[in-house]
């Protein structure tokens, strides 16, 4: 009898999963393995809030497909060597697994089907992650986009995205091997996903469920609310103004079809306006992930080559505690690093202010806040952590202009007018007026704990000017 052996990725659920819809389809046993791969060449280890998320994203995937009358088989190694000793053990006849789209990873993905075809296996991939895969979308020219609006311009322009596929409710038993009726698992447990000695996760548990159903209801709970303001509402760290699918997309306990679907089943007729903003940040993931296709190491070099000749300022071990801590004095950023050491996540107006703070007014190398981000981010991934961090600084594709400075007073004013995004994070500034609370170092009194500025705006935003200046005139 054929056997099947489906490898789960970043793709950890059972609704519009094609690998395992297909692997469902036949007549066989089954078997569904994820592999904590920190050995395969180029591989990058995961950062301490991810390494949280998937424990209890594992968790809640073992427990779906119990229910759905399978098992998950955990594995720790080099995945291409353990998946050839799992076919082996099970006497799979197909492996299965969606894409993956970065440098190292393809590498894996490819070695192994150049393996099934020498032992006469079937290997087959399938999209899953990406509406719109890198090679699919082309300049007129043929190569890559390096701007992001006729990137996303030339994605709406083509086929529309599939529909979503519906989750299996039946999954086949998994494989038997002789007298042995399971496959061997490890036990999550003994992977030590889960921070100790200090646990620090507290503030994520409370903030977050891990897995498909918990991403299902931050889905329903944005389409049946925020979308519909989404254009002001992002802007406003205050409120719940954003879809906070991050994480959930990151680790694929939903995919991005069953978004896309789900806004148009929400507006069948005509979207507003707000729809087609959401639908945009869809498609800068989509647009980071093509970078990453183009540039496997954009985690550590610059997409833009003039980069290399920047002069960056190595900031002292105080400026760089300062900023990563939240206590750089600018209520701006440390109200957002602090949301990020306690929740594992940052507003995306805040990240940019914070990120545009490291890079520009303290004049740091991006590559610093990139690796504290991935550390820290519950949706650190591969493509949008370092596309975001080369945006800010300039030296990515599409980049932001170099004189552009986030002022953090300014930012603060405009989008959390009556501080509260600021007092949620920042107790001690709680007793300022909702003026005093942006600028606490001009207010008498109730602001005696809190830090006073590391660096001043306008002076480090000259510097920085001269700086992109000289790296502009060669």
């Amino acid at each position: 009898m054929s056997s099947t052996l489906v490898w789960l990725r970043d793709d950890l659920r059972l609704d519009d999963n094609p690998a395992l819809a297909d692997g469902a389809a036949w007549d066989g046993p089954l078997t569904v393995v994820y592999i904590l791969d920190e050995e395969s060449p180029g591989i990058r280890p995961l950062g301490g809030a991810t390494r949280w998320w998937l424990h209890h994203s594992l968790e809640s995937l073992a427990a779906d497909l119990r229910e759905a009358g399978n098992r998950l088989v955990l594995r720790r190694g080099r995945a291409d060597r353990v998946i050839r000793d799992l076919a082996g053990e099970t006497g799979a006849t197909r492996v299965l697994w969606n894409r993956r789209y970065g440098g190292p990873e393809r590498a894996v993905d490819a070695g192994l089907k150049d393996w099934a075809a020498k032992e006469g296996l079937e290997a087959q991939s399938f999209q899953a992650n990406l509406l719109f895969e890198p090679w699919t979308v082309r300049n007129g020219s043929g190569g890559p986009y390096k701007v992001f609006t006729p990137f996303w311009k030339a994605c709406l322009d083509s086929q529309d995205p599939r529909q979503p596929l519906d989750a299996p409710q039946k999954l086949p038993n998994p494989a038997k091997t002789g007298e042995r009726r399971l496959p061997a698992s490890d036990a999550l447990a003994e992977w030590k996903l889960l921070p100790q000695r200090p646990d620090w996760s507290q503030g994520l548990a409370k903030e977050w469920t891990p897995g498909e159903a918990g991403a299902h209801e931050r889905l329903e709970t944005f389409v049946d609310g925020p979308v519909s303001e989404y254009g002001t509402g992002r802007d406003r760290p205050g409120i719940e103004g954003t879809s906070r699918l991050s994480p959930h997309l990151r680790f694929g306990e939903i995919s991005p079809f069953r978004i896309w679907h789900a806004l148009r089943e929400r507006f069948p007729r005509s979207a507003p306006a707000d729809v087609g903003i959401f639908r945009s940040e869809i498609g800068w993931r989509e647009f980071c992930w093509q970078l990453l296709y183009e540039k496997p190491e954009l985690a550590t070099r610059n997409y833009r080559a003039e980069f290399d000749r920047f002069d960056w300022q190595a900031p002292s071990d105080a400026e760089l505690q300062a900023w990563q801590q939240g206590r750089t004095g600018y209520p701006l950023v440390d109200a957002g690093m602090r949301q990020l050491w306690q929740t594992g996540w940052m507003h995306n107006r805040v990240r940019m202010a914070a990120a545009s703070f490291l890079v520009k007014n303290l004049l740091a190398d991006w590559r610093l806040g990139e690796a504290w981000f991935w550390d820290t981010l519950v949706d650190a991934d591969s493509a949008s952590n370092p596309a975001n961090w080369q945006w800010v600084a300039g030296s990515g594709a599409d980049a932001s202009p170099y004189f552009r400075i986030f002022n953090p007073v300014t930012q603060s004013k405009k989008f959390d007018v009556r501080g509260s995004y600021l007092r949620e994070f920042i107790p001690e500034l709680s007793g300022l007026d909702d003026k005093a609370i942006h600028e606490p170092w001009k207010a008498d009194g109730s602001a005696e704990d809190y830090p006073d500025p590391v660096v001043g705006l306008p002076e480090s935003r000259a510097r920085a000017l001269e700086t992109y200046q000289r790296l502009k005139d060669g």
